[in-house]
């Protein structure tokens, strides 16, 4: 298990670092995204993501409410195969979840 870190290069970048699991998941892991002060657009890199449960998956989910909610709008790089075929498997289609960016 590798602890999950979430890195904030600048104010709509975030990088996020190791697992994303039921196990290192907590309450300061779910507010960790500011987004009533944030821009228009916040983009997270999963390049370093490592694995990913349904936790991490419904985290991801809950982070995409929350910024709707505040008029903005996430997108996620690097989408890592594990979560596509998590997001297929849970019977979520990554096009409507996740805005892709390449």
């Amino acid at each position: 298990m590798q602890n999950i870190e979430i890195l904030s290069p600048s104010k709509a970048n975030y990088i996020i670092k190791g697992d994303l699991t039921f196990s290192t998941i907590d309450k300061t892991t779910m507010k960790v995204l500011n987004f009533q002060q944030s821009a228009s657009i916040i983009n997270i890199d999963l390049k370093q993501l490592g694995k990913i449960d349904s936790a991490g998956l419904a985290l991801l989910i809950e982070w995409i409410k929350f910024a709707r909610s505040y008029q903005t709008e996430l997108r996620f790089e690097n989408i890592p195969a594990q979560l596509s075929a998590l997001a297929k498997l849970s019977d979520i289609s990554e096009i409507e979840l996740f805005t892709l960016k390449n």
